[in-house]
């Protein structure tokens, strides 16, 4: 037991510390196999990194969270029965020389593209090597060798000009890695949810995700407010010196802070992302695209326009559109005539009247994956100790919220339960 001031005394089953995705996820299936849980989180609201902003009515993104209605934990989390998603349509418009090119839904209408995917038979090997990623078993991907990102998109037969085109520049917006260091396995299963469903926003903003989570918990188990600055297998140690005994603590925070609780746990290195939002008086585009940048010509890596997607982000008859920068220094001014003028080449169309609303920076927004990566970080340090986020599986939600169910699960196992899973349909 920790030695502290005073103990509250109460009564609960599993300490979860942290309330972003990866911990509301575990304390879903920690209470769904009858365990009492409470929740701890040091900010004022929940979600962690899924944060939305305000501003003069409109619904701002402080991450670059991109959804798939693929992943699985979208239908195996308890609590997300109303979540509703917005799909892109078409999937992607791809920027280059000078022209941009609309790509449509791996499954879809990947053929109307022209260049800069090639010649048709490179865009046919392109949609069938697609639909061969779509339906290949994770574990047959997990068995492939490993390399970097970029060294597997030369090695793998694709066309030269659908790899710089397409491919380049749609994993680095997905991984946001702008050099394509990620291990190719991770790299494989983020263009494998890509190519088996549909890249969407949540409807509401990405907070709408983690509110939706916290909402279902039963009364009184969430705390906020709430730093926790020792763990044990037995008890939780708050910053204002209160002790809650438990049975088993969860760690559920980010890389850093985890390791500041788990001494010896190892942080990672991190992709730092700037989110920039502008906005427009008329819509950039007739589609909801994620827009790509094949020449790399400017600060952008990708940019979209939210409210297309999603049009609760922006007050009727305005737009709202988010741009993507990556790269370790922040920048200066990311309204500067830079930014502008490449944004202006994205859309063709002059960005002069749009007005700045919000920037975030975050030097520690995604945690790098470099081969060689372990997929399935252990997620158990003691019996009674766990942690979990997306520092444990891919850097991705779908991964955050995969490892709090495995942290959950093996929890279960150790106090001789028995986990179970959804498997009804997600209300979309």
């Amino acid at each position: 037991m920790l030695s502290t001031a005073r103990s509250t005394g109460s009564s609960t089953d599993v300490c979860v510390i942290g309330a972003g995705v990866a911990g509301l996820s575990a304390a879903h299936h920690l209470i769904s196999a009858g365990l009492r849980v409470t929740v701890l989180e040091a900010a004022d609201r929940a979600g962690g990194r899924m944060a939305t902003d305000e501003v003069d009515g409109f619904l701002l993104d402080r991450g670059p969270q991109l959804l798939n209605t693929s992943y699985p934990e979208l239908l195996r989390t308890p609590g997300l029965d109303d979540l509703q998603l917005r799909p892109f349509s078409p999937a992607v418009l791809v920027r280059a020389a000078g022209r941009g090119y609309r790509v449509g839904d791996p499954r879809g209408a990947l053929a109307a593209a022209r260049a800069p995917l090639g010649s048709p038979l490179d865009k046919a090997r392109l949609r069938a090597a697609l639909h061969r990623l779509a339906d290949t078993p994770v574990e047959r991907l997990l068995e492939r060798p490993e390399t970097t990102a970029a060294e597997a998109l030369a090695s793998r037969g694709f066309a030269p000009r659908a790899v710089e085109g397409y491919l380049r520049p749609l994993l680095s917006a997905l991984l946001c890695d702008p050099w394509l260091t990620t291990s190719s396995r991770c790299a494989d299963l983020v263009l494998r949810a890509f190519a088996l469903g549909r890249t969407c926003l949540p409807a509401g903003g990405a907070e709408a995700l983690p509110r939706q989570l916290a909402g279902a918990l039963p009364e009184g188990s969430l705390r906020l407010g709430t730093r926790a600055v020792a763990a044990s297998t037995n008890a939780v140690l708050t910053e204002e010196k209160e002790e809650l005994p438990c049975r088993a603590v969860v760690v559920a925070t980010g890389a850093r802070a985890a390791a500041e609780l788990l001494p010896g746990l190892r942080v990672p290195d991190f992709h730092a992302v700037t989110v920039v939002h502008h906005a427009a008086p008329t819509a950039p585009l007739r589609e909801a695209a994620l827009v790509l940048d094949a020449d790399r010509r400017g600060p952008v890596s990708h940019s979209l326009p939210a409210s297309l997607v999603d049009p609760s982000r922006a007050p009727a008859g305005r737009t709202l559109v988010t741009s993507v920068l990556l790269g370790a220094a922040a920048v200066p001014d990311p309204d500067d005539d830079a930014v502008r003028a490449h944004l202006a080449e994205l859309y063709g169309t002059s960005t002069a009247g749009w007005r700045l609303l919000a920037v975030h920076h975050d030097p520690e927004a995604v945690p790098a994956m470099p081969a060689p990566h372990d997929l399935r970080r252990p997620v158990r340090i003691l019996q009674g100790l766990y942690v979990c986020g997306d520092h444990r599986d891919t850097s991705t939600v779908q991964g955050a919220m995969l490892s709090g169910r495995r942290a959950a699960q093996r929890l279960l196992r150790d106090v001789g339960l028995h986990p179970g899973s959804r498997t009804e349909p997600l209300a979309a």
